[in-house]
């Protein structure tokens, strides 16, 4: 029976990792649960692990599949102590046990999981799977007995009795209408009820019950989803910084916080380095509609961003942020002899493929004697060989005169609505990188309107980012 839920009634908090990752960090998040219960009749809660303890996990699993046992001891007892903390700091003696408990045994099973990887030697998906979701398992039913204690009517759902996912180990996909109806059936009646639902973020099972993860992203993933399938009015995203910024804060001090951005800005940002969000994350809520906002568990009353459908107040060629990935090479196939051939390029592209290295821009001159592609430092050399493979009679025949890589390189991009239909915007942005003396060494602009990628030197970034921020607002 699904929820009778009402016009601003139901909102879904999502808790990242730093966000529940000390005892001072869960009694935050606790006080912010019964802060906005008071305005917000129906809350899901979804939450990460405690910061770092899933990177525990998968390091201790990947080592013991490849023989090396002996951090798996300390491992353990690291873990415990780090959730121990967290009990006796929030919990009474009194009530300490139970949830100690359940915590016991996630990490006794951490220690079986991990110890049939070192007898297998192979840490297989599947496996990886079943102990990264132990973070979310343990933290999950802590964060539900701290709400408990403190008269909230907390109880812990996993989230593999409500995401219903394929069997793509590491980045499954959730199965919209499976889901739908586990959320409906399932966390729609405790909401009724009155209940506040605390849902293990990151995670979710296969038809038959297998533990799956949703990778990069997760957690955030896991609360839009269940926001969409409710549906809810709102989802927050809870992590450490005021929301989106106009620039990364340790690069630029003068960055500040963008009040609102559209679905599309904020996809961009993500794109091309913002670590607020994931572009998979937000799916769900695009195609809902539903609002989401990203705000500063440590700073709850400072800025914040509101993420919409469509921003009223956009104005074309307004550039709201900057974002810039670092570590990249850019792999330029050039010659003469190119000119006019056909299938030169989707050749390229084929042989980079074989790789399965991810391109992040491409760059074709219109004289068709070069291409330039952008793609990790670290995948430089596999990736020149393939094409150098792949070219081996252009390049004998000299049609193509080289393969070779600029690097390091990284990727600068605007971000705003309207910026490739709006004059004048590549000029600004051009002069202000010229008058710091920034060469620029390729660009790009998609057809999605609302970003423009610039390349430069790495050593340039910083230099990069300061002449081009007084340009952002």
């Amino acid at each position: 029976m699904a929820a009778a839920f009402t016009s601003h009634s139901t909102l879904v908090m999502k808790f990242g990792g730093t966000s529940v990752g000390t005892p001072g960090a869960m009694a935050q998040v606790a006080s912010l649960i019964e802060r906005y219960r008071q305005d917000w009749p129906h809350i899901v809660v979804v939450t990460s692990a405690l910061s770092g303890v899933t990177d525990t996990l998968l390091r201790t699993a990947r080592k013991a599949a490849q023989g090396e046992m002996v951090s798996l001891r300390q491992a353990r007892a690291d873990l415990e102590t780090r959730h121990r903390r967290v009990v006796e700091a929030l919990l009474p003696q009194g009530v300490q046990d139970p949830v100690w408990f359940v915590i016991q045994n996630r990490l006794d099973a951490f220690v079986r999981l991990v110890e049939a990887m070192a007898v297998l030697g192979e840490a297989t998906p599947r496996g990886l799977d079943a102990v990264a979701a132990l973070g979310e398992r343990m933290s999950a039913p802590l964060l539900a007995r701290v709400l408990e204690v403190r008269g909230l009517p907390a109880v812990t759902v996993d989230a593999g009795d409500l995401v219903v996912t394929d069997a793509h180990f590491q980045a499954a996909h959730p199965l919209v209408e499976p889901t739908r109806q586990r959320i409906q059936q399932r966390l729609a009646p405790l909401l009724e009820e009155g209940r506040i639902p605390v849902v293990t973020g990151f995670l979710g099972a296969t038809e038959d019950g297998v533990t799956t993860t949703l990778g990069r992203g997760g957690s955030d993933y896991s609360a839009s989803l269940i926001a969409s399938l409710l549906p809810a009015d709102e989802v927050w995203i809870w992590t450490d910084v005021n929301g989106v910024m106009t620039a990364d804060p340790r690069l630029v001090p003068e960055a500040r916080t963008v009040p609102r951005l559209s679905y599309r800005e904020v996809a961009e940002l993500a794109y091309f380095g913002a670590k607020v969000l994931h572009p998979k994350a937000i799916r769900p809520v695009i195609e809902a509609g539903i609002p989401l906002r990203v705000r500063n568990t440590f700073d709850p009353d400072g800025p914040d961003t509101l993420i919409l459908a469509r921003r009223d107040d956009a104005e074309p060629g307004r550039i709201m942020a900057l974002t810039v990935i670092r570590d990249l090479a850019m792999v330029i196939v050039e010659g003469r002899g190119m000119l006019g051939v056909p299938g030169v390029a989707a050749r390229t592209f084929a042989a980079v493929a074989g790789t399965n290295t991810s391109v992040l821009m491409i760059s074709l001159a219109s004289s068709e004697q070069s291409i330039c592609f952008i793609v990790p430092q670290n995948t430089t050399r596999k990736v020149i060989a393939a094409l150098e493979e792949a070219f081996q009679q252009e390049l004998a025949r000299k049609d193509i005169d080289r393969i070779w890589a600029m690097e390091p390189v990284a990727i600068i991009t605007a971000v705003g609505e309207g910026l490739r239909n709006t004059p004048g915007v590549a000029g600004r942005l051009f002069g202000a990188l010229g008058q710091a003396g920034v060469n620029i060494v390729a660009i790009a602009q998609g057809a999605s309107e609302v970003a423009l990628s610039l390349v430069v030197n790495q050593d340039d970034v910083l230099a990069a980012l300061q002449a081009l921020h007084p340009l952002t607002g």
